[in-house]
Order: structure tokens, then sequence, then C-alpha cells
């Protein structure tokens, strides 16, 4: 851990133009979370005595996603460079009395808080002015590169700009800037846009610093996946496929068994049990939690749902904030959506379909159901092509069907409707009034067969002709 106070400031003003987007970069998902979202962790975690985001395009939208206790934007209503970025938090970084500010880009999803304190560490100790995060590339194609002389840092210099021997140098600079905050302050306003972009860029202090025989630092990362940025699609998908990766090594680590981690998408949050089972093109998103033992088919989609031990879900099913007991059995494609509650042993089968719904201990309902609005009890039958009619047009209305209750195959139940304990309804009903106890309702018009109609309405068509 540093010894010395520090200040964060995010930089995530910018416009996405290399996304060919109309929205912020920091507003696009990056697996399951938004991609300012990982940078803001790290930078929480870290610990700093203030933290500051710096936003612009999309201000309000980026605010509302990201607003937290003890996080303070700064408005940057025109993008004119990260260096005038700085300039508008100069009045917060003002107030703020830490010595040091770290500024880090908003798009670097793998930097980790270990390593921001480290480069703290580094430029406390070297009583440097600023420290910049490198690493080496054997591509440094498109990065900045880091220009050394004696051992220090003298210049940060683009790819548009740099000469041929400046382009092989490997070292780059990864936009993540370590400050000492009085030299900050004193020589910011010493920034041009007189570049070949056009814009005041907070890199140009090195040279400034430089000038003023002020000291520059590197701090090298070991490993340069970590300061990675997600510049365009490409590179965020590339980043995405890194930290899903990341994540199934991680849960199998703790006794998961993923058949094949780049053929399945596990979100940062999810949670598993020992001996759980993750085949390919399962995705796995938001706060799920999986039980031990659970086998989790081909092709399933479970988001912020809860699933307890031994729970089996079928190929190409779908499960949506959903509460599921142990020893449930669900799918092939099922659907189970909007707080529906599954209970122990309970199956529910193929092309079913659970909204907003209670299905009771032992309870099934194997084929071509809806069920929704409806509590059911234990040991209840839901025959094959049953429905729970619980909209009239205007409301939603509930169906109870009580303990032992047998639903035959093809029923409609009009709700508000409640069907009595251990009650039988016929195959074919259409049950709109509420069913006794221990009774069998049948709901059917008589069947009527008109024998030779058809030879009586229709006459027989002439044999065809054979060719």
């Amino acid at each position: 851990m540093s010894e010395q106070n520090f200040s964060i400031l995010i930089l995530a003003a910018g416009k996405a133009t290399r996304f060919k987007s109309e929205h912020s970069k920091m507003l696009h998902r990056l697996a399951g979370r938004f991609l300012g979202e990982y940078i803001l962790q790290a930078a929480q975690a870290a610990g700093p005595d203030c933290l500051h985001m710096i936003i612009g395009h999309e201000g309000e939208a980026v605010r509302k996603a990201f607003a937290r206790p003890g996080l303070v934007f700064i408005e940057q209503s025109e993008q004119l460079g990260t260096g005038h970025a700085v300039m508008m938090a100069r009045p917060e970084l003002e107030k703020c009395s830490s010595p040091t500010v770290l500024a880090l880009v908003g798009d670097a999803p793998l930097l980790r808080p270990e390593t921001l304190l480290e480069l703290v560490e580094t430029h406390r100790q070297a009583r440097t002015a600023a420290t910049i995060l490198t690493t080496r590339l054997d591509n440094p194609t498109g990065y900045g590169r880091i220009v050394r002389a004696g051992g220090r840092v003298r210049s940060i210099v683009e790819e548009k700009v740099a000469t041929p021997a400046q382009k092989r140098i490997r070292e780059i600079n990864s936009g993540i800037i370590c400050f000492s905050r009085m030299h900050l302050l004193k020589h910011l306003e010493e920034l041009s846009a007189e570049n070949a972009q056009k814009e005041f860029l907070l890199t140009d202090l090195v040279e400034i610093f430089n000038r003023h025989r002020l000291k520059v630092a590197a701090f090298p990362v070991t490993d340069s996946r970590e300061v990675l940025g997600a510049n365009d699609r490409v590179e965020l998908a590339q980043i995405e496929k890194l930290l899903r990766l990341r994540k199934a090594e991680a849960l199998m680590r703790q006794g998961v068994t993923v058949v094949d981690p780049e053929a399945t998408y596990i979100d940062p949050d999810v949670e598993a049990g020992q001996d759980t089972v993750i085949e390919p093109g399962a995705s796995l998103l938001g706060r799920t939690r999986l039980g031990s033992d659970c086998h989790i088919q081909s092709y399933c989609t479970i988001t912020d749902s809860s699933l307890a031990d031994r729970v089996t879900v079928r190929p190409c099913s779908v499960i949506s904030s959903c509460e599921i007991a142990s020893g449930v059995t669900l799918g092939p494609f099922a659907h189970l959506r909007d707080g529906a509650v599954i209970e122990e042993n309970a199956r529910i089968g193929n092309f079913v379909e659970v909204k907003k719904s209670r299905v009771g201990r032992a309870s099934k309902a194997l084929h071509l159901t809806y069920l929704g609005d409806a509590t059911l009890g234990e040991n209840v039958n839901i025959g094959a092509g049953a429905v729970t009619c619980n909209y009239d047009g205007v409301n939603k209305n509930p169906t109870i069907i009580e303990d032992g209750v047998f639903v035959g195959s093809g029923n409609m139940l009009v709700a508000p409707v409640r069907i009595g304990k251990g009650s039988y309804t016929a195959a074919g009903s259409t049950i709109s009034e509420d069913v006794p106890p221990r009774s069998l309702a049948i709901a059917r018009s008589p069947q009527v067969t008109k024998q030779d109609w058809v030879k009586e309405r229709r006459p027989a068509k002439p044999p065809r002709e054979k060719a």
C-alpha cells in the first residue's frame, strides 16, 4: 500500500469516434457491464482521497450510469483534448489536498487496483513531477512512444509524428500518468493546442516538465494486457474475450467444469458452486448464482437468477430474474421470467413459459404450457397445452391451483379462478368458475357428428388421368 495520499481523475468525456457511435464510449457494454465501470471499480478499490470523473459527451447519461457516493463529476462541455479536461478539473484539484494526482483513461478495463497503488508508490519514492505507466509491445503501432534519455522520460511521441527511429521504440504510453499535484497545477496552463492533433494534450506536460528541469520517470507494467485500451469495437471484442476467459478460468479453479471456455459467456459477477457443469453456448449474465452440482446445458441464457443445488437446465432455455430451488429440472426450450419461483423437485418441460408465478414442490408442467400470474401448490400436474388466461385486456388476474390438482390437456383457465385441492379438470375444458376440492370439472361443448356431411356437400372429384 502507498504511504502517500492521492486523488484520482478519470478522463471520460470524449466521443466514441472510432466506435462509429453516437453514444459515449463509457456506456458501451463489455462482458455485462458498462465499459467505464471497470476503471471506476479499480479506482475505488485503490482507495483515493478524492475521486473525480470528467464527463462531456452524453454527460447526463454517464452521470446517471456511474453515480455513487464519493464520486464527483466534472463537466467538460467542449472536448479540446486530455489536457483541456484536466484544466476543467483544476478547481476540484485545488480543493483536494492530496499531494499526488493519478490521471486515468476511462477505457482500460483490465487495469488492476494493485498496479495503480504500485504506480503511486513508485512515484512517491522517485520524487518525480510525473510518472508514466508504460509497457512494451511487440507491435506498438498506433501508440505513443516513450522517448528516454539517461534513464529519464524526455517525451511521448505520437505515432503520426514519430520518426522512423522512434517508431521502432517498443515502450508505449498507456495514457495513465501519476502527477505531483503542485507541479501539475503550476505548469498546466503552459499546454498549447499547437500540435498535430490541434488539442491540449496532457502528454505534452512531459516536455514542459523537462524544460523546467523536473524529473519524469516511467513505471513499466509487466503484463501489457492491463493497459489495453478499447479504442474501437474490434478491440472491445478482443478485451471481452480476455475478460470472459479470465472469469471461466477462475470458476474452473473453484471446482466448476466449463466445457469450452471460449464458447461460454459468463459475466464477472456470476457465482457457481462446486461440481457444476456449464456446457458450450451457455450465457450466464448479470448477478446469476448457481449452486453446487448444477448442469447448465448448451445454449441456455440465465440472467440475474438464483439456482440452488442440483438444478438441471436443458438446452435452449431462457431464465430471467427467477428463483429456482434444489433438484429442479427445466427445459428444453423453457422460458421463465419476471420473478418466477420454482420450488424443490418441480419440473418445467419443453416449450413451457412461466411468468410471475410460483410452482410448488414436485409439481410439473411438461409440455406447451403458459403459466402467468399463477400459484401452484405441491404435486400439481399441468397437462399439455394448458394456458392460464391471466389478462382480460385491462388487468392481470391470478390463477390459484391447490395441492394435488390434475389439470387436463388443452385447458383454458380463465382468471381469476381457483381450482381446489385434489381436483381434476377434463381435457379440452375452459374453466371459468372456481372448482371445489376433490371435484371433477368438465367444461366443453357436446360433440356433434354429422354423418355423410362431406358426401352431401362436396361431391367426389373425378379421378385424375394417368400420364
